[in-house]
């Protein structure tokens, strides 16, 4: 018997929506400071500001908030007003706060591939929030491994495969950056489930690979891991 395989899942847009709030939040951003900058500007900024920081805060919504503020005051001189600032940061725990939301057939696609499959999930971010969700989602027991990382290198997806045989190892989720190639890197399989909203950073061409696929939703996962065998 051929062993089993080990499916691991992204987390953030893969299971559950995430860049829909980050997007939102971010228009109300452009809002608060439309007389100093015009929603391009602040588009640019911000985003320079979140690729400056990630080495000091991470992946998140604590990182996002606080470049937010940071680009507040870039762009007023420092003379941001307090009360643009209040709002910033109750928007950015309102985000932390917001209820997780399931995305289509997660949860049957799920449960159907763990009788057969191990399960993991890996996924990148606030330890805090990412366990918080997780907890949320009601998808806990499924998941034979869980890994919180602070970035997903092929070097981390080795540590974590190590464990498994790799070469029946399947990574899937919604960033070709992070999710896909780094995995195929590590010797994995990498599957690409697009969502409608990626953030810049995770923007990726598609790998040119025998052990890349794509499909349009995590429903027909199933689909494709048993075409495999």
């Amino acid at each position: 018997m051929p062993q089993r395989w080990t499916i691991a899942f992204d987390a953030d847009d893969t299971l559950w929506h995430n860049e829909t709030f980050f997007q939102l939040t971010q228009d109300r951003f452009f809002e608060l400071l439309v007389d100093h900058a015009d929603p391009q500007t602040l588009e640019a900024q911000l985003f320079a500001a979140e690729e400056r920081n990630i080495k000091f805060y991470g992946y998140g919504v604590k990182g996002f908030t606080l470049s937010m503020i940071e680009t507040a005051l870039e762009v007023t001189n420092n003379k941001v007003p307090q009360t643009v600032i209040r709002e910033l940061v109750d928007m950015g725990r309102d985000m932390l706060d917001h209820p997780v939301e399931l995305l289509p057939h997660v949860r049957d696609v799920i449960e159907t591939l763990s009788e057969d499959a191990k399960i993991a999930l890996i996924t990148k971010g606030d330890l805090l929030h990412q366990e918080n969700k997780l907890a949320q989602s009601g998808l806990g027991d499924f998941f034979d491994v869980v890994e919180i990382v602070s970035d997903k290198t092929a070097t981390v997806y080795q540590r974590i495969f190590a464990q498994f045989d790799t070469a029946r190892v399947m990574m899937v989720g919604n960033s070709l950056r992070s999710d896909v190639i780094p995995a195929i890197d590590a010797g994995a399989w990498g599957v690409h489930v697009p969502f409608e909203t990626t953030w810049a950073h995770e923007l990726a061409q598609e790998p040119d690979h025998p052990r890349f696929y794509k499909i349009e939703s995590l429903g027909q996962l199933p689909e494709l891991i048993a075409s495999l065998h």
